[in-house]
């Protein structure tokens, strides 16, 4: 089974985070260039979406082969997904646990963030129709809870991790699957952080770790039996240099 990590491109919030005078939106949407990102990355994996070999291809010159495509609900990653997911042919479906850190809460007062209601069913079946969203999606929006805090991230991350394993593991019998997965930046430090069994941020010699990850950049991870294989990480050849964000 193959992993596809990709972040969301460019949001607002990613463009103005060094503005003093900007105010954040508590769900941003992507920029110009941002949504040029992720044409860019739907037109790169859509053009080698066919397997042109059985062999083992860890850095897909033979094809990528998606099986699945699976967005958070933030508005950022599901409009970086659905030009992948249109392009493809592929089931397009919400994973509300890959979220960002925080959830949806306001961002004006930094000493009393408060939780937000997020997007309704309705808006993502005007904007995105073929997007399949859970059951328990309704008129009071996804999030319509408190801040998230920092005890409830990680065992999010782990929980994510344990479905995706029984949800996506190679069973006998079953074609491959090879999924990936429209998200975050803060949310793949606590993927990484899972599935490595890392501890948050602490590095050797009490340094801070931190994974970097670029707008609508590509990270791969196989899972082999019991083997955990890093493929690559942040990958972004297939933007120009003036869309790496």
């Amino acid at each position: 089974m193959e992993l596809y990590f990709i972040r969301h491109g460019q949001s607002e919030n990613n463009a103005n985070w060094q503005d003093p005078n900007y105010a954040e939106s508590p769900d941003p949407e992507l920029t110009q260039k941002g949504i040029e990102q992720a044409r860019l990355l739907a037109e790169f994996i859509s053009a080698r979406q066919q397997l042109q070999s059985t062999d083992w291809n860890a850095q897909n010159r033979l094809g990528f082969g998606l099986t699945h495509v699976y967005a958070s609900l933030m508005s950022r990653a599901v409009k970086t997904a659905a030009p992948t997911a249109q392009a493809l042919g592929l089931p397009f479906a919400a994973w509300v646990d890959i979220h960002e850190e925080g959830g949806i809460f306001s961002r004006g007062d930094k000493t009393k963030l408060v939780g937000l209601p997020g997007k309704p069913r309705s808006f993502f079946e005007q904007h995105y129709p073929e997007f399949a969203l859970p059951d328990s999606l309704d008129e009071t929006g996804w999030w319509n809870r408190p801040f998230e805090t920092d005890e409830e991230r990680q065992p999010r991350a782990d929980r994510f991790f344990a479905e995706f394993l029984k949800r996506h593991g190679d069973q006998p019998g079953r074609p491959e699957h090879r999924v990936a997965i429209f998200s975050h930046g803060g949310f793949f430090m606590r993927l990484m952080c899972s599935m490595l069994n890392l501890p948050w941020k602490q590095a050797s010699n009490q340094l801070q770790s931190w994974f970097l990850l670029h707008n609508a950049s590509i990270s791969r991870f196989d899972f082999r039996q019991n083997d955990l294989v890093i493929c690559y990480l942040n990958r972004t050849d297939h933007l120009p240099d003036h869309l790496i964000t």
